[in-house]
């Protein structure tokens, strides 16, 4: 989820003439309103509230116009400027159309919207453990690539509203950055076919950047232009319809991929175990069908031309200011007060209000570099538990569904349960104290973590590293071997297996010669093996000599392993046969046959088995004889069945995962309501204390904040303080709690802006920004 997993947290701002929405009879019909007429409004249930609007900025009668939400790019329903102490007889609907049809044109959008956040959750549900398991990346290396591209997403939004509101509009930007978006959808699902001889990690490279150019791009525009869809105030009631829809939509879409996603990859095709093709192609095709519905409804949009953006004004005022400041010797107030008097007043003062606010987003970052390793690390943490519940097994990447439900449940309950009953017992009655505790237990689900983590690193197999080499030497010889290896003698039974994790590969390469010898041996053997760096290699034993006869010369069989843990058992049958028949290794269970690995024939050869369930009471055979029952195959385990003619035998090359993966629900459920408690909260605060001009630059430091705190992410994996994941986590749990004794500080000396009521600061953050911002707590989309 992102601040969480599935909501919109897409806000852009509109320019500043944005004329009032409505059919022409309509418009004249409002616009010809004298002030007596609406002069009850104040009192008007329709624009009470949230649902006010404004006619400022209008520069003549014909030009008014509702005000867009600063910020969102939404239609501003802030309260109308009325004359005070008129009559209050007329009635508003003489004045106010009475009813306007629903514009049939959002569904388009909606329609839209899940398409496209079901694409970039199920795609991004499957990156991590696709980048370890078929690019072959480190943990580290992948997780600096998921970090980068995930900043990325929250790093475009800023110019995709700079593109949409100065040049080219909210439609023609979703529309041609949809078309990048989805462009890069197909070239990582390209690459992921990783056997057709094409530059695998390149193209997925290209592909995560338009990815991020595209989603970034549109994050600002889809939810604004939905809202451009509406007349406001007759609409208010409509437009917080749509935003239910829409918020529906979005969390379908995501909750939907990131559960079925991980299905898809773990499916056998292409001659591979796992099918990431198939798990990237399915949104690659989703997002495709996302652009093909928006553009269709493009004849019934409103669409306006591009106004401006209010970014660009403060970021005119701020430089403007500090470069007067260094040139001047005069003493002002506050620094802003150096700015050129083409700045006004009221641009200033919102943005001194604004700073106050801004200030207190320091914590932000460290919280997003803990809540986004929900789709890195903690999903690693995952492929090394035990997800299986009877005969069902729950896939590692499918854990980051817990954060957005956990999220959907909590939000309801919070406001109607806890909250209120703090708010009874006098206890974090404000929304900086709330956002102190959440910070505080962000940290407490990271000591979690790095305690399951502790107790995971007991089970770990001995990983890959730069420098090293991994061998196996299998025996599939008539007889027990006595091996030599560094001046050592390790005896190796019949049908099993020595391995070595340790064997020095300083120049990329290293050959290893084994001694050889054993009763069946003719004589003493040496054996030379080739070896690569950060790879491990399997070398089966086998002799084409009649067994009759002792063994001349000693076959050797070379395969490269697969290590990486998964949700499903790794099976390879290694086999050796006398003679030239075919035959067959066949796994069932309770009677049931579970996979076939026919026609199989030849000395020294192997086969993969496809994809089998987990379970504990596997029945193996070989041309039909048993040689493994009740044989477990369990989630993470990586086995060699050793077949030599009739005699076969199971050898685990990792051991499976014994710690069950519900062992992770603390840490979720810790961090789901920290993000309630310390995101939701800090979202509110900064749209209630902020001024409503300065909605878009807040939004703008929001998104940035994620962007910054998925940085830190990826600066501290690229220094590697430490060899100890569980030490990393707890590095993270502390830099938060350091980082919360600054913030309470700041909070202690933070005055609130107590001049709005509550109806005026709901007001300030009206109906379809309250909508948007709702969806904010639980997106960072």
């Amino acid at each position: 989820m992102e601040p969480s997993s599935s909501r919109p947290r897409d806000h852009d701002r509109p320019g500043p003439r944005h004329r009032l929405h409505g059919d022409g009879e309509e418009l004249q019909q409002l616009l010809s309103c004298d002030d007596s007429q609406d002069s009850d409004a104040e009192d008007s249930p329709l624009l009470r509230g949230p649902r006010r609007l404004s006619l400022e900025n209008a520069e003549t009668d014909d030009e008014q116009r509702i005000v867009p939400a600063e910020g969102l790019a939404l239609p501003d329903v802030e309260r109308q400027r009325h004359a005070s102490h008129k009559s209050k007889t007329r009635s508003k609907t003489s004045c106010w159309p009475a009813s306007l049809k629903y514009p049939k044109s959002v569904f388009f959008i909606i329609g839209n919207e899940f398409c496209e956040r079901f694409s970039y959750y199920g795609m991004r549900t499957i990156l991590s453990l696709f980048m370890i398991k078929a690019l072959k990346l480190n943990e580290e290396n992948a997780t600096i690539i998921y970090h980068m591209f995930v900043m990325f997403c929250y790093f475009f939004p800023v110019f995709g509203a700079l593109l949409a509101d100065s040049y080219l509009g909210k439609f023609k930007t979703i529309a041609y950055l949809s078309i990048v978006y989805a462009a890069g959808n197909f070239v990582v699902a390209t690459a992921s076919a990783t056997d057709i001889g094409l530059p695998s990690r390149e193209m997925t490279y290209i592909g995560l950047l338009l990815i991020a150019i595209g989603t970034g791009g549109i994050k600002p525009c889809v939810s604004a232009f939905g809202g451009d869809q509406f007349v406001l105030p007759q609409q208010a009631r409509q437009l917080a319809s749509f935003f239910s829809v829409f918020y529906f939509a979005i969390n379908a879409g995501s909750l939907i991929s990131t559960w079925l996603t991980p299905e898809l990859r773990t499916i056998s095709c292409m001659g591979q175990t796992t099918c990431f093709p198939l798990a990237f192609g399915v949104p690659a095709i989703l997002m495709l069908l996302s652009l093909v519905i928006f553009v269709i409804g493009r004849p019934g949009y409103k669409v306006f031309k591009p106004q401006g953006n209010v970014l660009v004004d403060v970021s005119k005022c701020v430089w403007n200011a500090l470069t007067n400041k260094m040139k001047s010797a005069d003493m002002k107030s506050h620094w802003l007060e150096h700015a050129d008097e083409r700045f006004s007043e009221k641009l200033r003062s919102d943005i001194r209000g604004m700073l106050r606010v801004l200030l207190l987003f320091v914590p932000l970052p460290i919280f997003w570099a803990l809540y986004d390793q929900q789709g890195s690390r903690w999903t690693f943490q995952a492929n090394n538990m035990n997800g299986r519940i009877g005969s069902w097994t729950i896939k590692p990447d499918q854990m980051q569904v817990v954060n957005p439900l956990l999220i959907l449940l909590f939000l309801p309950l919070f406001e109607t349960v806890v909250y209120p009953a703090l708010n009874r017992a006098h206890l974090l009655t404000r929304p900086l104290q709330k956002m102190g505790t959440g910070g505080v237990l962000a940290a407490a689900a990271f000591v979690i973590s790095a305690l399951v983590e502790l107790q995971l690193q007991a089970h770990y197999p001995v990983p890959l590293e730069a420098g090293l080499a991994q061998v196996r030497v299998y025996n599939s010889l008539p007889c027990d071997l006595q091996l030599a290896y560094a001046n050592e003698t390790f005896p190796v039974r019949r049908l099993e297996a020595w391995t070595r994790t340790d064997v020095p590969a300083p120049q990329g390469n290293a050959s290893v010669v084994l001694g050889l010898s054993g009763s069946c041996l003719a004589s003493a053997e040496q054996l030379a093996l080739n070896l690569e760096e950060d790879k491990s290699v399997s070398f089966q034993l086998y002799s084409i000599d009649p067994v009759s006869q002792k063994v001349v010369s000693v076959q050797s069989r070379r395969v490269e392993d697969i290590l990486e843990k998964d949700a499903s058992p790794r099976v390879r049958v290694m086999y050796h046969f006398s003679d030239s028949s075919e035959h067959s290794v066949k796994f069932s269970m309770h009677g049931e046959l579970m996979s076939n690995s026919n026609n199989i024939s030849g000395t020294g050869d192997y086969a993969l088995v496809p994809a089998l369930e987990p379970a504990e009471s596997y029945t193996i055979t070989v041309d039909g004889k048993e040689v493994a029952t009740n044989q477990l195959l369990d989630v993470g385990g990586v086995y060699t069945i050793l077949v030599d003619n009739s005699d076969a035998v199971v050898l685990a090359d990792v051991n499976p995962n014994v710690i069950h993966l519900m062992w992770l629900l603390p840490q979720y459920i810790v961090m789901s309501v920290a993000e309630v408690m310390f995101s939701v909260t800090g979202l509110e605060f900064a749209f209630t204390q902020a001024p409503v001009s300065m909605k878009s630059v807040l939004t703008s430091a929001w998104l940035l904040t994620v962007a910054f705190g998925n940085l830190i992410v990826v600066l501290i994996t690229e220094i590697r303080f430490f060899s100890s994941q569980a030490s990393e986590f707890f590095l993270f749990a502390g830099l938060m709690l350091v980082v919360m004794v600054l913030f309470i500080w700041l909070a202690v000396r933070y005055t609130y802006v107590e001049s709005q009521s509550t109806d005026e600061a709901r007001g300030a953050q009206p109906a379809a920004e309250q909508t948007d911002a709702a969806a904010t707590k639980t997106d960072k989309s």
